[in-house]
């Protein structure tokens, strides 16, 4: 049973239904970018082999950050831009919140 209260219950699920970009650091020091709903599951993929063929051969070696969107078109919109960026400015977002990491991206 639940010691939630309604509304922190209703919180809890709008917050599972919110779309994430995520940073893992993979073998040999490059960063992965991907979106999904539910990181953990999806970083357990990327563990087992089962996940982007990037990961495959390139082993996670850990979450290096994950940032909450909107919804999906901004999440792949944050991927896309993410991608783009040089190594070292991919290591800066880990170090901010979702709104720093929108700042820094867009302007």
């Amino acid at each position: 049973m639940s010691h939630l209260s309604p509304r922190a219950l209703a919180a809890k699920s709008r917050a599972a239904e919110r779309w994430h970009v995520y940073l893992i650091l993979c073998r040999g020091g490059a960063v992965y970018t991907g979106i999904a709903r539910d990181v953990a599951v999806r970083y357990a993929q990327h563990v087992a082999g089962t996940g982007a063929r990037y990961t495959r051969a390139n082993p996670p070696r850990r979450l290096l950050a994950k940032f909450a969107c909107l919804n999906q078109s901004e999440a792949s919109r944050m991927e896309a831009a993410i991608k783009k960026l040089a190594a070292i400015n991919k290591r800066k977002l880990v170090r901010k919140s979702a709104a720093a990491a929108r700042q820094f991206l867009f302007g």
